[in-house]
């Protein structure tokens, strides 16, 4: 959509081509819509949920099927499952925000961040987009000032935005947000209308309609007070595939074989009865109807049930088959299956994450672009203030951490035999429960300075008054 750009930045933003732009990207903001709406189980997303009975030949009429009068539609949601356990194993534990804090000329860029991440829930506003990134395969977020003067942020739907960029969604050029909203007139009626919110460098100009037929309006246009574009995308990959995209086809397949296993287990009430060797009018069918009994008089009379013989291995084998594939080619788990024991070691934990923990560097990469773009923006905004320069952004890490088990015992034996061959910061670095190894070492220094050479060993000479006096 580069053509896009490239008249925007020559003409500037028209009414016309905002029109333009809503209709070409429509059927990829659906996408995405459904996607979520699905994720949702809204019974419209979801194929099975929206099954209707087999419409079978009635036969004749002295023979009528009843087995198209059971019709399960049972879902198997297996992509909002791909979905929370990748959300779950990675944002489990929150980001982590890491300015040098030794450097004093970052302290008031520190404070502003802690602040900013304080202000704006930032640990349920980072798992809320990667939800949202996993699901429609890129969320959106917008930077803006509210009315106390302070920076915010927050997450905007995905199939509400259209980010045009001549590189990435992270770093874009020019942005916007399409949305309806109802009014209420002069009657009282609710009126739904059209709004449009377009970004730049500089300003934000909202515009807003009532009939779909007609051009966009221009509201309302004012300064954003950033020198950057502030709605900006954090993409899931390359692709902008969400996690279950390459899988609802299989998951599709599941929900049909299980409900249709369903109907048959639910079909045996309905199945015809055979009476053998005998015969039975209408009145001792509403004899038998009253009293659920028969009279077997002849040796070879027989009652039995018409039944369909169902191969449940092949079925059990076919889903187990269906399941595999979808984790597989979805890359994530079933931390229930049996392989996920509680004697696990760490090491074998790690080989059956490998797929899931490939797919999480992925996005990891990708949502460490976009929080660099965001701390450019709001530096930006910082830099007026005072609180630091414009390029500070440089300057902050992310640090993530997955949400897993700790095999603490495995750890601190492999921190003890590092001890000496490695920094202190690296071994320190590798210990799960260490979440900042800057203020740990500080700790371990005042720990030493109280009580590294002032504590004696617990044997039988821990009570000796000599050793007490020394302390």
């Amino acid at each position: 959509m580069n053509e896009y750009i490239t008249y925007i930045d020559e003409k500037g933003v028209t009414p016309l081509l905002l029109d333009k732009l809503i209709t070409e990207t429509k059927l990829d903001r659906n996408k995405r819509f459904n996607n979520y709406e699905r994720y949702k189980i809204e019974d419209a997303a979801v194929p099975i949920l929206t099954r209707k009975p087999v419409d079978y030949a009635q036969g004749n009429a002295y023979v009528q099927r009843v087995d198209d009068k059971v019709n399960n539609t049972l879902n198997n949601a297996f992509d909002a499952d791909i979905v929370d356990t990748k959300v779950g194993y990675m944002f489990g534990n929150p980001i982590s925000y890491v300015v040098d804090k030794q450097a004093q000329s970052l302290t008031k860029l520190s404070e502003a961040i802690e602040l900013f991440n304080l202000r704006n829930s930032v640990d349920d506003l980072d798992s809320e987009s990667g939800k949202k990134t996993a699901i429609c395969g890129y969320s959106a977020r917008l930077l803006y000032i509210d009315t106390d003067g302070n920076e915010r942020a927050m997450v905007i739907d995905p199939w509400e935005t259209i980010i045009l960029s001549p590189t990435d969604v992270s770093e874009p050029k020019y942005a916007l947000r399409y949305f309806k909203s109802a009014e209420l007139d002069a009657q009282g009626d609710k009126v739904e209308i059209e709004q449009l919110a377009f970004y730049d460098a500089t300003t934000e100009k909202l515009y807003t309609r009532t009939d779909k037929d007609s051009p966009f309006i221009l509201k309302d246009e004012r300064k954003h007070l950033f020198d950057y574009c502030p709605l900006f995308g954090i993409p899931n990959n390359e692709e902008l595939q969400g996690d279950a995209d390459k899988v609802y086809k299989l998951i599709d397949a599941y929900d049909r074989t299980f409900s249709d296993a369903s109907n048959e287990i639910e079909q045996w009430r309905l199945a015809y009865l055979v009476l053998k060797g005998m015969g039975m009018d209408e009145e001792d069918a509403q004899k038998v109807s009253r009293t659920g009994i028969f009279e077997l008089m002849g040796e070879d009379d027989e009652i039995s049930y018409l039944t369909k013989e169902v191969n449940d291995q092949m079925i059990e084998n076919h889903l187990d088959r269906l399941e595999e594939n979808i984790m597989r080619l979805a890359k994530s788990v079933n931390f229930s299956d049996e392989s996920f024991a509680g004697n696990v070691s760490g090491v074998a934990m790690k080989f059956k994450l490998m797929a899931l923990e490939n797919k999480c560097k992925t996005m990891e990469r990708k949502f460490t672009t976009a929080l660099r773009y965001q701390f450019k923006v709001l530096c930006s905004a910082w830099a007026k203030k005072g609180i630091c320069s414009k390029d500070d952004y440089f300057k902050l890490w992310f640090e993530y951490k997955r949400n897993i088990p700790i095999d603490l015992l495995s750890e601190a034996q492999a921190s003890q035999a590092l001890q000496g061959q490695v920094s202190e910061r690296t071994r320190l670095s590798k210990m799960t429960i260490v979440d900042d190894v800057d203020y740990e070492i500080e700790e371990m220094q005042k720990d030493a300075m109280l009580f590294g050479n002032g504590i004696e060993p617990l044997d039988e000479n821990e009570n000796d008054p000599k050793e007490v006096d020394e302390i």
